[in-house]
């Protein structure tokens, strides 16, 4: 049985749609249990509700509830330790859940993972993975915000910890993994990129099957498993991804409805646009992942509705029953045993 700890005050609406997005997720996932942590008053009319989710589920109220835009210092100082939002990881760290979901403040989320559960072994700082919609199925990206300006070696502690994702998500043995640069050429790009490239190559890891570089538009190409990449510039291209998206929808919209042709032509293809929209729809790949911590964690974009949050906790349900921090955690020691076997004595 897979156990998700909620923080149901986290994102937009809180448990307006935290509640029902956990009772659709219950509908695909019959097995899991849920541990919630909210305000009282504002949880319980909600959760009264849907009584099978109920009854799968313990709930423990919260004074705090973290706001959407407050600094991570500050939701720091004021919610360690009472927030929901705090509660809900270190349900993580405490074993009373294998994963905690929450829609919240990503600075905050970021700040209180990494007080409460720590990084890993080797780990300097987390990565935020996402899940991109490709040509040919779905990739992870990271980072797409945690860490801003990688070095060299945590783009190489990305690739290693994005392909033991993609391993749990994909059940691809060995994923293909790209840098992201501005050319596929060796020569091109700032020197972090070019370094990261050759210590991943001298890796020789068993782990990832490495590629080389990438440009932007092999993202939703599907060229690679994994995309590597430092946060700042993850998190513009998933921004542009998703705006674009956005733009490329409502130009579709506009044209469908200006005639009176183009509303019949509409109706003779409306299958195919559903498929469309289908594909488009950015609730279905919603929920990053806070890679490098011990426990796992998964951020919730802050706007989505029910169906959209059912889909970040697929995600996480998905990681817990594959493993992925054992996973990680294994990769990174083959790694580093092997490097400092490498390095030789002198290195110890």
């Amino acid at each position: 049985m897979i156990r998700i700890s909620l923080d149901l005050m986290g994102g937009d609406f809180g448990p307006e749609v935290v509640i029902p997005g956990a009772a659709k997720a219950l509908e695909r996932h019959p097995g899991v249990s849920f541990v919630m942590f909210g305000q009282q008053e504002k949880c319980a009319p909600i959760l009264a509700q849907y009584p099978q989710l109920r009854e799968k589920s313990v709930f423990h109220h919260c004074e705090i509830a973290v706001a959407m835009d407050e600094k991570p210092s500050q939701a720091l100082r004021r919610g360690r330790y009472k927030s929901s939002m705090w509660k809900a990881i270190e349900a993580v760290k405490a074993k009373e859940a294998d994963v905690a979901v929450s829609a919240g403040n990503t600075g905050a989320l970021m700040a209180m993972s990494l007080f409460c559960l720590r990084t890993m072994a080797n780990i300097e700082r987390p990565a935020l993975a996402g899940i991109w919609p490709t040509l040919k199925g779905e990739s992870i990206v990271l980072d797409v915000g945690a860490t801003i300006g990688a070095d060299a070696q945590q783009l190489l502690d990305f690739a290693v910890m994005g392909g033991a994702m993609a391993r749990a998500l994909f059940e691809i043995e060995r994923p293909m993994v790209g840098l992201l640069n501005v050319g596929v050429e060796e020569v091109k790009g700032q020197e972090e990129v070019k370094e990261a490239g050759r210590l991943i190559r001298e890796a020789g890891l068993d782990t990832i099957n490495y590629y080389g570089f990438v440009e932007g538009d092999d993202l939703g190409r599907g060229t690679v498993d994994v995309v590597v990449t430092e946060g700042f510039t993850g998190n513009v291209a998933l921004k542009t991804a998703e705006g674009t998206a956005r733009q490329i929808a409502e130009y579709l919209r506009a044209a469908m409805s200006r005639t009176l042709l183009a509303r019949l032509g509409y109706l003779l293809a409306k299958e195919a646009f559903d498929r469309l929209r289908e594909k488009m729809d950015p609730r279905k790949v919603n929920g990053a992942v806070f890679l490098g911590l011990n426990g796992i964690v998964i951020k919730s974009h802050g706007g989505t509705d029910a169906e959209g949050f059912a889909a970040a906790i697929d995600v996480g349900y998905d990681m817990a029953r594959n493993g992925l921090t054992q996973k990680i955690e294994n990769d990174l020691k083959e790694y580093h045993a092997r490097h400092s076997s490498s390095a030789g004595p002198e290195a110890a």
